[in-house]
């Protein structure tokens, strides 16, 4: 019994170093595992045991004691590394996935058309079906190549009753070209002002009322006396009213009423009736 005392003494100190070294190995796993965390997130179920008396009757304890320890970290490590495996393997799946998503979320690339130098169109600038069917395209673009438009020397009337037929037509972007021009190249001519009140009256149509309402009042504000001004302030209120505004509704029409009386008892009364009941104004 004398002579196992010595040899259990450096047994346990190698035993104690190599726990040591598996428990720094244990912490290092913890911290890629968990890496942010506010402390560590493995305690040890090893506690260190309390420094006894070394007796005769006792030099099988400690030996026993580092035993356990080792055990339990050997447990720990292999289940830090099974997890880190998992972990590993979760996020090359993810990876995966995420690329396939993106790959099936691209759109795919534009053919384009084979360039007909035989095909080629009139100068630019020739407002004529053919060539606004081009930039349409589809059903629309068929639509557009119907609408005739007249030739009687007066290039701003003409230009605008062409526009006033796509508008007929539910051809509103090409519509809104064509009244465009009219404005910009023509602006002191009579149809200028009918042309403005006609792109207003295009937005109104296609559920843009907001762009609507700045199309009218600039029309109404650009020229007061202008032939189609009464009719923009008016539908400057219908405008107004379909955005839900009731109270600017009734304003725009009050507007209308008292600077064009004779429209609103003549030509636009119908409009105007039903406007000012459709908002509740007195």
């Amino acid at each position: 019994m004398a002579l196992a005392l010595p040899v259990a003494a450096p047994a346990s100190a190698q035993d104690d170093v190599r726990i040591r070294k598996l428990e720094q190995e244990v912490k290092a796993l913890q911290r890629k595992v968990f890496p942010g965390g506010s402390g560590p997130y493995f305690e040890p179920e090893i506690v260190a045991p309390q420094a006894q008396p070394v007796g005769p009757s006792n030099t099988a304890g400690p030996v026993t004691d580092l035993l356990a320890r080792m055990d339990a970290v050997e447990s720990a490590l292999q289940s830090l590394t099974a997890q880190v495996e998992m972990n590993s393997n979760s996020l090359r799946l993810m990876n995966e996935r995420v690329q396939s998503l993106e790959a099936a979320a691209m759109p795919p690339e534009p053919m384009m058309a084979p360039q007909d130098p035989a095909a080629a169109g009139p100068a630019a600038g020739a407002a004529t079906g053919s060539n606004i069917a081009a930039m349409t395209g589809g059903a629309t673009a068929a639509t557009v190549a119907t609408v005739d438009k007249p030739s009687t020397g007066d290039d701003a009337d003409d230009t605008y009753v062409y526009g006033f037929r796509l508008w007929e037509a539910q051809q509103y972007p090409a519509a809104r070209e064509q009244l465009q021009k009219v404005v910009n190249v023509y602006p002191n001519h009579r149809r200028a002002s009918w042309a403005r009140n006609l792109i207003g009256r295009s937005w109104l149509d296609e559920g843009q009322p907001s762009k609507a309402g700045e199309v009218f009042l600039q029309n109404y504000l650009a020229d007061r006396s202008g032939e189609r001004a009464p009719d923009s302030l008016l539908y400057l209120s219908r405008a107004t009213l379909a955005l839900g505004n009731k109270a600017k509704s009734c304003e725009a029409l009050a507007e209308f009423r008292r600077v064009y009386p004779g429209e609103a008892n003549g030509r636009l009364s119908s409009l105007d009736l039903q406007t000012g009941r459709e908002a509740g104004c007195n």
